[in-house]
């Protein structure tokens, strides 16, 4: 469907890169199976065994152990739902930079398996974020990320989703999968990504959607039919609860940054943070390494970072800091309409010529 707001195609846009030696660059791109094969088995069995430990604790309630036995099923939804949002497009995310595994039948496989369970809109994805990396934040091409971000947590739903699970969200995840599954496409950036024009893709994207409903409505049905009805809570619903932290870790990539400068330094984000936020969000706190050089694996972004630290602004350190300087930011923002942030960029000078 056309929208009002049309997105240019044709761009060229050369980008500042901080100088690397070409043979590290070389080295760090190099995919290491083992690690493919650690951060997504235990990715999936995290996900797994809180959904077991969830329904064990729904399974031994009863009317003598209630006041106690609640509580812990309660806990163990809240963590189970904690890793929901990072098994979406977190983890299609990274597995569609096809870095993962050195296969690339590997990260196919593994891409449409986390898209599955997360009702990730996959194909989609996959035409924008090829965009996104191309033009971030160029307002006439890049419609993945449109700056300035806003969010709001004045609304109680808004809360009701970050703690708990917010039907109104599920509800309207449901409706647009049944709309793309009759193969409708709404949005302007939508459209422009999967155009009229691409049949082939449309039908592919179509098919996608189906597979979610039909896929899940069977799964569904049958926990009901054999009485295990809470598997639709922990794996049909499961990735749609207590999206707290992929919140927390997700609106700073590029909240509060800048539009329409080909330097990744000025519209993307990187922070650092303990080893468990990093396992979640597959090191995507590297965020601005990642647009650098997204060639390089997830579990090498560490090492990147090290290698091009002395052109790069400085990272706060932990989610605590991190949202700190994004309140500061948001509170000059609305006293200030025309305020623009510049990061701390060490070498300003040589910030706009190629690497």
């Amino acid at each position: 469907m056309s929208g009002t707001h049309s997105f240019d195609p044709d761009f060229r846009i050369d980008w500042y890169r901080s100088p690397i030696d070409r043979e590290v660059l070389t080295e760090l791109m190099q995919r290491n199976d083992l690690r493919g094969w650690l951060q997504t088995i235990c990715h999936l069995g995290l996900f797994f065994v809180t959904a077991a430990l969830a329904t064990l604790a729904y399974l031994n309630i009863d009317a003598s152990n209630w006041p106690w036995a609640l509580p812990l099923l309660i806990v163990a939804l809240f963590a189970h739902g904690t890793i929901g949002p990072f098994m979406g497009l977190i983890a299609v995310h990274e597995l569609q930079h096809r870095t993962v595994f050195r296969s690339r039948r590997l990260n196919a496989l593994f891409e449409k398996v986390y898209a599955f369970i997360s009702w990730s809109d996959y194909i989609w994805y996959q035409e924008s974020h090829a965009i996104h990396h191309q033009a971030t934040c160029h307002a006439a091409h890049d419609g993945e990320v449109l700056l300035p971000v806003r969010f709001s947590l004045r609304r109680w739903r808004v809360w009701l989703g970050l703690l708990a699970w917010n039907p109104r969200a599920t509800w309207q995840r449901l409706k647009l999968v049944w709309r793309h599954a009759r193969g409708e496409v709404r949005g302007d950036w939508y459209g422009h990504v999967l155009p009229e024009s691409d049949q082939a893709l449309r039908r592919r994207h179509r098919n996608w959607a189906r597979t979610l409903l039909i896929g899940h409505g069977v799964l569904a049905l049958a926990f009901i039919l054999t009485g295990n009805w809470f598997l639709i809570v922990v794996f049909t619903i499961g990735t749609q609860y207590c999206g707290w932290l992929g919140f927390l870790c997700g609106v700073p990539q590029h909240y509060g940054l800048n539009s329409d400068i080909p330097d990744f330094r000025m519209n993307t984000r990187t922070f650092t943070c303990s080893w468990l936020p990093a396992f979640y969000y597959w090191n995507m706190q590297y965020h601005l390494e990642h647009h650098m050089y997204p060639a390089v694996p997830f579990y090498n972004l560490p090492k990147l970072r090290k290698a091009i630290e002395q052109d790069l602004p400085p990272a706060t350190h932990g989610l605590l800091a991190t949202w700190r300087e994004m309140l500061a930011l948001r509170r000059n923002f609305l006293a200030d309409p025309s305020y623009r942030y510049a990061p701390a960029i060490p070498r300003p000078s040589a910030s706009m010529n190629p690497a």
